[in-house]
């Protein structure tokens, strides 16, 4: 090489490695740049800023522990649980020994009422750092909510001789005292946190809501109005009075605080938005509507005001407007969760479940940390007939956010169908723990107790529900049925027509009083009462439903059908209505009403499961084997699991020449899911026999035979299989039995040939 060149190599290797150098030591110092910028945001408490800078550092180096750090506070500050939550695991990850981080990440265990967890986090901490006062506040506070109060009060005792001299210790004491109902050493705790530091806001703030559950008015007052002097920047103390004002029953004041608070920072939102929050959780839709609306043109620019406001338009079923504006976001962004759960609710409400199913769930995809997401998609779900759907995402969304009431409810309403207690229990739980002057908690924890045969518990807690709330019709209804329990027929009766004054359509309480009256064996007194409320309120399909049972129940199956057909037009979504109808329809022989009405069941919710297995078992009942086997391919579809549409599909593949080894599969789902089933075992066991498969086969014919002793099929079946498997004498003896029970059966002359030929053999 010469030396021109060797030059002109050395020059570019040179270049070469300055560049590489140059680029390491630029992203190491932008790293550095963005991280320092970020800090200065925080200290600021510019988060939103802060959050930017730290995320820049985090993309140059992915493995930054201190930028996933300081990027979990600044989302701490900002109230974005699940980010901060995804940012503190990524830093313990990387740094386990993190000890901030896991505390962190403990209290939010603990907000989101994962208590053992926050417990395990917290003794974790202190194992490592043992005066570390937060982490042993946080085991008391843990054992509290998981019930070992007297464990928990001498884990309080400890952080306070951990450190006298500070306020925190001797505020969680004092809250733990109150809940071991000692008012008194509580109050005395509360004064010695305050004594130690007057300016420690959550003691002042504390304190205040103690003397709020004493209803001390005057003394909760003074403590919240110096808890707003002492942070006059900080929207929580305000926020905090106007709903101790509230609570005091002097909304007007209420109003002013929030109202001043608005004029005091007319650009902070978390100032601005504060009146109109406050008419929300108060459910004052009319005058939320007109702040939410003066708020979107004041902030244009405001996602969350702008997002909110149609929501209120939603509850008040302005759906137009509400979807024009919530379109004007999704165009901007077709992937905003938030936009595409809004537009899934108003289709909800619309009753247009199919098609706000697909969109839900696409907000589901974009953000899976959504809990009304969540919720809103298992309302679709379960009104179209997923059961099992909507339990999974109700289950999810009260795991995201457990004070999410309107999910709590709804998991309630299906432990009370299916008989889950446990899920009724965690519900009024949750019911209680986060809206404890509301009467639905301790209706539902009454309706607990009531199914557990706690019967003076359970009239504690409704009538607790009815001191709260007077006409709390449901309330009124589960005293009827303690009353009807104990047999005390006539102030069960007083009770339901109590719930019937106050809500001509509380349809539990006229369903109870018919039954109390069959259970009397007064079928008229039924008949007539429900007739009664049906002229009363005539466009109630859950009350033509009922006078259609009660008719049946009479014997008067003639009359029950057109009120079964009038439930079903009032509501297309009423499931039972129409399976009722096609029920008396067959009874009545008449197949192709019946089947009609299947069609028209379908047509309005074409997921529902039990529609299309119910109208599968009627068509192959008609001979419609072809449209049988569609159905139950529906059906399969909806659940691959469904085992009568599984057993029935399989036997008419098998029956009609189709795939043998498909029909096995599913012949192998349907005993899975029904192991007991006589019926399972044989479709199963003719699988078996089309394959070849005979031993198999007999084993489970025998025991199908033993299930259903009257049933020739099987027998049929069970001497075909000893046919093929050369046990003559057995094989004779099940077809002499299934010609015995069934002399007339299509396959009665094959029986008889076959026996001919062994005869004369």
């Amino acid at each position: 090489m010469n030396t021109r060149v060797r030059s002109i190599l050395a020059v570019s290797l040179s270049i070469s490695f300055l560049w590489i150098t140059g680029c390491f030591r630029s992203s190491a110092a932008r790293k550095a740049q963005y991280f320092e910028s970020g800090r200065a945001y925080f200290e600021q408490g510019k988060y939103p800023e802060a959050s930017i800078q730290f995320q820049n550092a985090i993309q140059i180096d992915k493995d930054f522990a201190e930028g996933h750090s300081q990027l979990a506070q600044c989302f701490l500050h900002q109230g974005f649980w699940n980010e901060a939550h995804r940012e503190l695991t990524l830093t313990i990850t990387l740094e386990p020994r993190n000890w901030q981080a896991q505390l962190d990440l403990a209290n939010l265990f603990f907000g989101a009422r994962q208590f053992q967890e926050a417990r395990t986090r917290a003794e974790s901490v202190l194992k490592e750092d043992p005066n570390q006062i937060s982490a042993q506040l946080l085991l008391a506070s843990s054992d509290a909510e998981l019930g070992n109060i007297q464990a928990a009060l001498q884990e309080a005792q400890q952080a306070v001789q951990m450190a006298p001299d500070k306020p925190a210790p001797y505020l969680s004491l004092g809250f733990l005292q109150e809940k071991n109902h000692q008012p008194l050493e509580s109050e005395h705790s509360f004064q010695r946190a305050i004594s130690l530091d007057p300016r420690f806001l959550p003691s002042r703030l504390g304190f205040g809501s103690f003397y709020l559950r004493q209803q001390r008015w005057t003394e909760a007052e003074a403590q919240y109005r110096a808890a707003v002097e002492l942070a006059p920047n900080d929207s929580l103390p305000r926020a905090a009075l106007a709903s101790f004002y509230f609570a005091w029953g002097k909304k007007d004041q209420a109003e002013r605080i929030l109202q001043d608070a608005k004029k005091a920072k007319p650009r902070d939102p978390s100032w601005y938005r504060m009146l109109g929050d406050f008419y929300l959780v108060n459910h004052d839709t009319e005058k939320a509507l007109a702040e939410f609306g003066l708020l979107r043109q004041e902030h244009p620019d405001d996602l969350k005001v702008k997002e909110l406001y149609i929501g209120i338009l939603i509850q008040s079923r302005q759906i137009v407007q509400a979807m024009s504006l919530n379109e004007e976001i999704l165009k901007q962004n077709p992937k905003d969760a938030e936009a595409l759960t809004l537009k899934g609710q108003a289709l909800n409400l619309d009753q247009k479940f199919i098609e706000s199913t697909p969109i839900l769930e696409s907000a589901v995809r974009s953000n899976p940390d959504a809990p009304f997401a969540h919720f809103q998609l298992g309302v679709a779900y379960s009104r179209s007939g997923n059961t099992r759907g909507s339990e999974k995402e109700w289950r999810e969304a009260v795991k995201l956010k457990p004070s999410l009431l309107e999910a709590q409810q709804e998991l309630a309403n299906l432990a009370l169908r299916t008989g889950d207690w446990e899920m009724l229990e965690q519900s009024a739980s949750a019911w209680l723990a986060y809206a404890p002057t509301a009467p639905q908690g301790y209706v539902l924890r009454g309706t607990d107790r009531l199914k557990g045969g706690d019967l003076s518990g359970a009239e504690t807690d409704f009538r607790q529900a009815i001191a709260l709330e007077p006409r709390t019709v449901i309330a009124y209804t589960r005293l009827g049925d303690v009353r009807f329990l104990q047999k005390r027929f006539t102030q069960a009766e007083q009770f339901y027509e109590q719930a019937l004054e106050y809500d001509p359509r509380a349809i539990e309480a006229l369903q109870e009083l018919a039954n109390m009256f069959l259970f009397q064996k007064q079928p008229e007194k039924a008949l007539k009462r429900v007739q009664v409320q049906v002229a009363k309120v005539p466009d109630d399909s859950a009350y033509h439903l009922l006078l259609g049972q009660v008719l049946l129940t009479g014997r008067k199956a003639s009359q029950s059908e057109p009120e079964f057909e009038k439930a079903a037009a009032l509501d297309n979504s009423n499931l039972l209505a129409f399976f009722l109808l096609a029920q008396s329809q067959q009874e009545a022989h008449q197949a192709d009403a019946a089947a009609s009405t299947y069609e028209r069941l379908l047509r309005e919710n074409p997921k529902n499961l039990e529609a299309c297995v119910a109208f599968g078992l009627l068509e192959e009942h008609r001979g419609n084997w072809q449209h049988a086997e569609e159905l139950y391919r529906r059906a399969l579809d909806l659940q691959a699991t469904q085992p009568v549409a599984a057993n029935n599909l399989s036997y008419l593949l098998l029956e009609h020449g189709g795939d043998a080894n498909y029909a096995l599969a599913l012949a192998q789902i349907a005993r899975r899911g029904m192991p007991s089933s006589a019926t399972t075992a044989d479709t199963l066991a003719w699988a078996y026999y089309k394959n070849g498969i005979y031993s198999s086969a007999i084993d489970l014919l025998t025991e199908a035979t033993k299930s259903a002793p009257q049933n020739s099929a099987y027998h049929y079946h069970l001497g075909l299989a000893y046919q093929k498997s050369n046990q003559v004498e057995l094989a004779k003896e099940n077809f002499r039995r299934a010609l015995e029970l069934d002399p007339k059966s299509p396959r009665a002359n094959e029986i008889r040939q076959a026996l001919l030929e062994w005869t004369s053999n």
